[in-house]
């Protein structure tokens, strides 16, 4: 057998099924649906598939960390693929593998070489046990593991050992695990965590935040946490279901119980405790990982769920990938013809474009810097960039602190274009004129984007036939009532929602009899139809006031690329 025509054992294991591939990388969260394993992200080529017993292949995963939480509810409640097969390092789905295990449910995971992944895709079915890989009758070669020799410090080794209790020994088994696939031959310190899996994916998240807390486990290091699925104060009279809200909340009631912050938000950047350049912390959450590496000049991996809590636990992580300087480096130039007058809506555009480029790599932007970004136009392109893009982060030439010395001369490049642009908008912008709701905080809002709602708005009251929901992090709510923001808000019919993001909105919080969407958030537009079963479109804060005030949206290319 030829060395280019094999694959490497990540996880070992057994399995034996139909192929499903696709060149193009998933998420899970957002985009397979825990409760039938069936691929719900209308975006991508596999929709409607369903992964239940299938040799998946794809090039890696993408978009959300909390992925690997939906993987292990897929693999509690046997709706899992039998294997995972990818060409490139990933580690979401290969974590939630990992914790399957601990549960009592093996899945394989292996890394292909190209030749190999291109003769398993062309296959009816892959059998694979521990010692072979067969693609129908054809063998391919299977390589072992490759270990790293991990060296761990004293500390390191006391926790790994119970000095500090069963769940921080978990914790170090699970981090020496990752940092052993990922070929970290360290681990760092880190100053802070932010935990993604307090998002309410399935009731595997539940399972594990409570069997650690069960056992023990608080943090050592100051750990935020992301937005979660309910409304923790007020979910209750709000109307949602017991059988949701009730394990919803305790969910985050277990990592606050281990000593984590309610911050409640997807957006931590926001809040007086964001990491300074250079700083290396352990955050999870796609797009406050890439805001907190290309904006901030911090340097954190995307840490799947459960990881995050390793680190959290343990204040160390896998010394690999972009915590460290060569990994930082642009692998694509992209260079953007800027429009005239680019509204809002021009920032997620572009980051959702730049991911469509960079699936797998990390990019350079060239031409935004005459257009002076603002902090939350860089949300934006980042939040977009991380549902199309499996990287960590992006430069943007003159605005990110890192873009200087990014890449190197021979570096591949491509262009971003008006024909480009225009052809995405009109993928994003489908569906029906009048609309029925008006989504806005994905992520979260920040303060000066409430105040730019309310002055739009300007006291004018919104259409009986249309909701606007805003959603924000709990501080931010706090300062919108100390300086009248959300009474200015209220008067105009706005609904202002704290705790939980639109990507984890649920009825009947999300208006049962809303059918199209307005929103100027690209990530909301990717995941809401799979999220929601309804129509999503993008605009700019504009496109969403006036129709807001008017019940429509006119199917339109922007005024800035119309010439």
């Amino acid at each position: 057998m030829s060395a280019a025509i094999s694959a490497r054992t990540i996880l070992s294991g057994t399995a034996d099924g139909p192929v499903l591939a696709s060149p193009e990388a998933l998420s899970f969260w957002g985009g397979v649906d825990p409760a039938t394993g069936k691929i719900i992200d209308i975006h991508h080529p596999l929709h409607g598939e369903t992964v239940t017993g299938k040799i998946l292949l794809m090039p890696s995963s993408r978009g959300s960390c909390t992925g690997s939480g939906v993987l292990l509810d897929l693999a509690l409640n046997n709706r899992a693929p039998a294997a995972l097969i990818f060409t490139d390092p990933e580690d979401v789905l290969t974590l939630g593998a990992l914790v399957a295990e601990i549960f009592g449910h093996t899945l394989p995971v292996l890394r292909a070489t190209p030749e190999a992944f291109a003769t398993m895709a062309a296959a009816k079915r892959v059998a694979l046990t521990a010692e072979t890989l067969m693609a129908d009758d054809q063998p391919i070669a299977l390589l072992p593991p490759q270990m790293s020799a991990l060296a761990l410090s004293e500390n390191d080794r006391a926790m790994l050992e119970g000095r500090d209790g069963p769940a921080t020994a978990q914790a170090m088994r699970i981090l020496c695990a990752m940092a052993a696939q990922q070929g970290a031959e360290e681990l760092i310190d880190v100053t802070q965590a932010h935990i993604d899996g307090c998002i309410y994916a399935s009731p595997a998240n539940l399972t594990f935040a409570q069997t650690m807390a069960d056992m023990g486990g608080q943090v050592v290091i100051p750990t935020t946490m992301n937005a979660i699925s309910v409304d923790h104060e007020h979910w209750q009279i709000q109307g949602i279901p017991e059988g949701f809200g009730s394990p919803a909340a305790k969910l985050a009631d277990a990592y606050v119980k281990m000593g984590c912050r309610p911050t409640f938000t997807c957006a931590p950047y926001l809040l007086d405790s964001a990491p300074g350049t250079g700083e290396a912390v352990g955050w999870s959450e796609s797009n406050a990982v890439i805001f907190a590496n290309s904006v901030l000049g911090a340097r954190t991996a995307k840490h799947p769920d459960f990881l995050d809590l390793c680190i959290a636990l343990t204040g160390r992580a896998p010394l690999s990938g972009v915590y460290l300087d060569a990994h930082r480096k642009a692998k694509l130039v992209i260079d953007v013809e800027l429009p005239q007058n680019p509204d809002g809506a021009f920032w997620p555009l572009i980051g959702y474009i730049a991911g469509l480029l960079a699936p797998d790599r990390i990019p350079l932007l060239r031409g935004l810097a005459p257009a002076h970004p603002s902090r939350d136009d860089l949300k934006a392109l980042c939040a977009a960039f991380g549902t199309t893009s499996a990287a960590p982060m992006l430069h943007i030439e003159g605005v990110t602190p890192e873009a200087a010395n990014a890449f190197d001369p021979e570096t591949p490049h491509a262009v971003i274009d008006r024909r480009l642009m225009a052809s995405i908008w009109q993928k994003l912008n489908a569906g029906p004129e009048q609309i029925d709701l008006v989504a806005i905080g994905s992520p979260h809002a920040s303060l000066a984007e409430c105040h730019a709602l309310a002055d739009a708005l300007d006291g004018r009251p919104i259409l009986d036939t249309v909701s606007v929901i805003l959603t924000v992090g709990p501080e931010t709510k706090a300062r919108m009532a100390g300086d009248e923001t959300l009474a200015r808000l209220n008067a105009s019919g706005v609904t202002t929602v704290s705790d939980l993001c639109w990507c984890s909105i649920s009825e009947p919080v999300f208006p049962p009899a809303a059918k199209t969407v307005l929103t100027d958030s690209g990530k909301y537009a990717h995941y809401g139809p799979g999220l929601s079963g309804r129509a999503v479109r993008l605009g700019s804060l504009a496109d969403c006031v006036s129709a807001a005030l008017t019940g429509t949206a006119p199917q339109r290319l922007p005024k800035w690329l119309e010439t």
